[in-house]
């Protein structure tokens, strides 16, 4: 299996810290973000890691190098000066993720999570699988809803989506339809979100979802960075 981590973003609400660093190469408990998500792809047997960047983008590599000392092969995926969202970035990597139709798996680079990767389907029951968590304080309206095993757009009780999925490439087979004339959709390569083509899923029951009650942060403001470090580090 090929797992695709989100490492393009520009950081700007870390920022005087991401000046000089993307925020998935900024550490945490004594190691990058990024190299949380890698080791735990490594142990479920995943072989190969598309990494899309944008800002900074040569750090990357100079950093984490081929992905050799995680058993991994790394492969960067630069998506120019301005990023193609998470939308318009999976679709950019399709052909490196799924030259077969194969599923694969999705992470942001920048959340933490003790949530175990082993528990992730091999392949989804329909078209994608969601990982949820409790909404935090910055996300209090939640994202989506879990009804049984399956995600709704919509429900009495939402959650948040916790950056963490695996996707069959059909996901994006009405892509242009679905998104229609959303602004960036005709660049080349087309920029767009994730989150249309999962609520369109959603409606043809086709995505399948579980929520995770353990520790998950999203690292979006050095505030948040300097909690997760110090409670890593006292954990340690």
């Amino acid at each position: 299996m090929k797992a695709l981590v989100f490492a393009a973003g520009l950081g700007e609400r870390m920022r005087p810290l991401t000046l000089t660093t993307p925020k998935p190469l900024l550490e945490a408990g004594g190691k990058p973000l990024i190299a949380w998500h890698l080791e735990k792809l490594a142990a479920i047997g995943v072989d190969e890691v598309v990494v899309n960047t944008s800002w900074l983008a040569d750090t990357f590599e100079r950093t984490l190098g081929d992905g050799a000392r995680w058993g991994l092969r790394l492969r960067y995926l630069f998506e120019g000066a301005t990023p193609l969202e998470t939308g318009g970035g999976m679709w950019n990597a399709l052909a490196s993720l799924s030259p077969d139709g194969a599923p694969f798996v999705a992470v942001n680079g920048d959340i933490w999570t003790d949530y175990d990767f082993a528990r992730l389907p091999n392949a989804p029951e329909g078209l994608a699988h969601l990982v949820l968590v409790d909404n935090p304080g910055h996300n209090a309206r939640g994202d989506f809803a879990l009804a049984g095993d399956h995600v709704r757009s919509e429900g009495a009780s939402t959650l948040t989506f916790s950056g963490i999925g695996v996707y069959r490439p059909a996901l994006f087979d009405r892509w242009r339809e679905i998104i229609g004339d959303a602004p960036g959709a005709a660049d080349a390569p087309p920029r767009f979100k994730l989150a249309p083509l999962l609520r369109e899923a959603m409606r043809a029951d086709a995505v399948t979802g579980e929520h995770h009650r353990g520790r998950w942060t999203d690292v979006g403001t050095p505030e948040r960075l300097q909690q997760l470090d110090r409670a890593l580090r006292d954990a340690a």
